[in-house]
C-alpha cells in the first residue's frame, strides 16, 4: 500500500535578523557569519509567532493546497518543538481543534531536529497497520532561537537557529510523492552535551538562575563534544542517507534532490560531494537559517516552487538533531513512471 505526500505547508515569520546584526551581537566578523556559518539572514518570531501557532498556520496552508478541510484528517501528529506556548501541553490537540479536525485524534512527538523524519516513519507505520487512519497531518513550529545567548562562544554553532512552522499531509493509497523507507540512528553518549540547564526538575528556574543565564542553551563540554562528534556526525549523516536509499531499493546515483537541514556551508557541501552531487541538487537555506525539524519541509517546498524537482525524481530528506540523532527518508516525487 502506497503512502504519499498530498501537500506541504510552510509558515515563515515576516521579521528577520541579518547576518550583519548577528555578527555584531556575537562580536564576530561578518565573513564568519555569512560565509562559514552560512547565515545571510534568519527568521525571528514576531509577537504572535508562537510555536504551535506557526504550525497551525502551516497546516492551514497545506490543507488549502490539498483542497481539504480538517474533517478529512484522521490523525494529527505534532512535530514542533517542546518549547511552545505552555510548558505542559499537548499541542496536537490544539492543532486538531484549530483546523476543525473533529473526527481525528492526535499526539505530540519529539526527536529535536530529527522529529520530521521520525514522524514520517511513525506515521507510515501507523497508516499501514490501522485501517482507520487514511489521512495524516504532520504539523508544528520551531523558535529555539529564543534560547541563544549571542555572547556565549560555546553555542556559536547554533547562531543559525531561526523560527517558522511546517506541515505535511500524508494519505494512504496516494501514488504521487510516495514515501519509501526511512533510516534513523541515535547516540545517547551525546544526550547531555547540549542542554538548557535551568528549568527542569534538576535545576528549577530561580532569580539566581535567570541572572546567570542558565535558562539558555549551553554546551557543557565544547572541546570534548567537538572531538567526539565531528567525524562521527558526518559519517552517520551519510550512513542514514545510504541506508534509507538501500532499504528503498535505490542507489546514490538515483538521487535528484536532497532536502537537507541548514548547517555550516562546508558541511553541506561535503555531504553533496560524498554523494556525487552538486549544489544544484539541494538548496542551501542561508536566507532562512536553521528552523529545526522544519528545514526538510521548507527545502522541499522551495524545491517544488523553483522547479528543482520533477515527476519521477528520487528525493532524500535528511536531518540531524541534538542528542544526537540522524535520520533520512527517501521518496519519489510525483510518480515513478520516468524511472521505469
Amino acid at each position: 500500500m502506497s503512502i504519499g505526500v498530498v501537500s506541504t505547508g510552510v509558515y515563515i515569520p515576516e521579521t528577520y535578523i541579518t547576518g550583519q546584526e548577528i555578527a555584531e551581537k556575537a562580536n564576530l566578523p561578518i565573513a564568519v557569519v555569512e560565509t562559514k556559518l552560512g547565515i545571510k539572514r534568519k527568521a525571528v518570531p514576531g509577537q504572535d509567532d508562537h510555536t504551535c501557532e506557526m504550525g497551525i498556520r502551516a497546516a492551514e496552508s497545506a490543507l488549502k493546497e490539498a483542497g481539504m478541510t480538517g474533517k478529512d484528517i484522521d490523525l494529527v501528529i505534532y512535530i514542533g518543538e517542546e518549547y511552545k506556548e505552555y510548558p505542559l501541553w499537548t499541542a496536537a490537540l490544539k492543532t486538531q481543534e484549530a483546523i476543525g479536525a473533529h473526527h481525528a485524534w492526535g499526539f505530540d512527538t519529539a526527536l529535536r531536529c530529527g522529529t520530521t523524519i521520525m514522524a514520517l516513519k511513525l506515521a507510515k507505520s501507523l497508516m499501514l497497520t490501522d485501517d482507520d487512519i487514511k489521512t495524516v497531518l504532520l504539523a508544528g513550529g520551531y523558535r529555539n532561537g529564543d534560547f541563544i545567548d549571542y555572547s556565549n562562544e560555546r553555542t556559536r554553532f547554533m547562531l543559525n537557529l531561526g523560527a517558522g512552522g511546517g506541515a505535511l499531509i500524508l494519505q494512504k493509497g496516494n501514488n504521487k510523492n510516495m514515501l519509501l523507507e526511512s533510516h534513523i540512528m541515535t547516540d545517547g553518549s551525546f544526550s547531555e552535551d547540549v542542554v538548557v540547564t535551568a528549568g527542569g526538575t534538576k535545576n528549577p528556574i530561580t532569580i539566581r538562575e535567570l541572572e546567570l543565564g542558565t535558562n539558555r542553551l549551553d554546551v557543557i563540554d565544547p572541546v570534548g563534544m567537538k572531538k567526539r562528534l565531528e567525524q562521527k556526525s558526518m559519517d552517520n549523516f551519510l550512513s542514514v542517507i545510504r541506508k534509507s536509499l538501500h532499504k528503498s531499493g535505490k542507489e546514490e546515483s538515483d538521487i535528484s534532490y536532497v532536502a537537507m537541514l541548514h548547517m555550516k556551508k562546508s558541511a553541506h557541501d561535503f555531504v553533496l560531494r560524498e554523494l556525487g552531487l552538486t549544489e544544484d541538487h539541494s538548496i542551501y537555506l542561508e536566507e532562512y537559517g536553521h528552523i529545526g525539524q522544519i528545514d526538510q519541509i521548507l527545502s522541499l517546498k522551495l524545491a517544488e516552487e523553483r522547479g528543482k524537482i520533477k515527476s519521477g525524481d528520487v528525493v532524500v530528506l535528511v536531518s540531524a538533531g541534538i542528542g544526537y540523532a540522524w535520520g533520512a527518508t527517501t521518496m519519489i516525487w510525483g510518480t515513478e513512471e520516468r524511472l521505469t
